[in-house]
C-alpha cells in the first residue's frame, strides 16, 4: 500500500513539472551574412518589437527545452513554430527537430522561404512555440511577431472552381408513355385469348380419353412437367438465368425418374400384366 501511495506521489510530481524554455534567441541577418538585430526572448513575455526581415535577409531562432527551474534539457514528442496572421486568420505551421538535450533551431531565409509560412500582408505574423510531451504539461508560449515582405497573389488552380458551390442541377425527364384506356385493353386482350378458346373447345371434341392420368404412377410425371411450366413462368417474372438452371436441374431429375415409372406403368398396362 506504501509503495502505491509513492508511485501515485511519484507520478503526480512528474506531471505537475513544466517546460520551459532556456535562453530563447532570435537574431536576423543581412544578405552577407551579417548581424541586424538580435533578441533575447525573456518568456512568458514576447519580444514588444516585431521582427523585420527583408525579400533578401534570413532569421535564426534558437532555444533549449529544460524542466522548468533548472537546465536539464528535455527532448519533447512534439515541437511546432505557428505563424498566425491575426487579421487574415490564415496560419502555417513548422515541425521543429529537437535532440535529446533539448536543444533546436529554426531558421529563415527569405531566398527559398519554407511552404508552412502563410500568404503575408502588411501585417506581421504572430509566431508562437508549440510543445508536447506525455510527461509534462503542454506549452503555448508567443514568442515574437515577424514581418515579412508582403507575398504576391497566388495563381488559381484550373480546378479551383469545382471546390466552391457550384450551380442545381436541374434534370428534365420525358413524360412516361400514355397508356391507352382500359375498355380498349379489354377488348384486345380477348382477341388475344379469342384463338385459344376456340382452340381448347375443338381440343375438347377430339381430345383421347385419358382414362389412368390420374393414377399414382402417372400423376407426378405430369406434376413435374407443371412445375417446368411455372419455373418459366417465374423466370420471366423474377428468377435469374443461374436460378433457373439450379431449379431447373432439380426438377430434370425429378422428371426423369417419374417418367421413366410412368412409361413403365404405360407398357406393363398395354401388355397385360396389370
Amino acid at each position: 500500500m506504501r509503495s502505491l501511495s509513492f508511485l501515485l506521489a511519484l507520478a503526480a510530481t512528474a506531471y505537475a513539472t513544466n517546460l520551459s524554455l532556456y535562453a530563447p534567441r532570435v537574431t536576423t541577418f543581412d544578405s552577407t551574412g551579417a548581424g541586424i538585430r538580435t533578441e533575447n526572448i525573456k518568456t512568458p513575455e514576447p519580444v514588444r518589437i516585431p521582427m523585420a526581415v527583408g525579400p533578401t535577409d534570413s532569421l535564426k531562432f534558437t532555444f533549449m527545452i529544460v524542466k522548468e527551474d533548472t537546465t536539464e534539457g528535455v527532448q519533447p514528442v512534439q515541437t511546432f513554430l505557428r505563424f498566425y496572421d491575426r487579421v487574415s486568420g490564415e496560419e502555417g505551421i513548422q515541425p521543429l527537430r529537437v535532440t535529446p538535450a533539448g536543444k533546436s533551431k529554426f531558421e529563415l531565409n527569405m531566398a527559398k522561404p519554407p511552404p508552412s509560412l502563410p500568404p503575408t500582408t502588411t501585417e506581421p505574423l504572430e509566431v508562437s512555440i508549440i510543445i508536447g510531451h506525455p510527461d509534462y504539461a503542454p506549452l503555448k508560449l508567443h514568442l515574437f511577431d515577424l514581418a515579412l515582405p508582403e507575398s504576391g497573389s497566388v495563381a488559381q488552380h484550373p480546378d479551383e472552381a469545382s471546390f466552391h458551390v457550384l450551380p442545381t442541377i436541374h434534370h428534365t425527364f420525358r413524360a412516361p408513355p400514355k397508356t391507352p384506356p382500359r375498355p380498349i385493353s379489354a377488348i384486345f386482350a380477348a382477341l388475344t385469348l379469342a384463338p385459344w378458346l376456340v382452340l381448347l373447345a375443338l381440343w375438347s371434341q377430339v381430345f383421347p380419353g385419358v382414362p389412368y392420368l390420374f393414377s399414382p404412377t402417372i400423376l407426378p410425371f405430369i406434376a413435374s412437367l407443371g412445375a417446368f411450366e411455372v419455373l418459366l413462368v417465374y423466370y420471366w417474372i423474377d428468377l435469374k438465368l443461374g436460378q433457373v438452371l439450379l431449379y431447373g436441374g432439380v426438377l430434370g431429375v425429378a422428371t426423369l425418374f417419374t417418367g421413366n415409372l410412368a412409361l413403365s406403368a404405360i407398357g406393363a398396362r398395354r401388355v397385360g400384366t396389370k
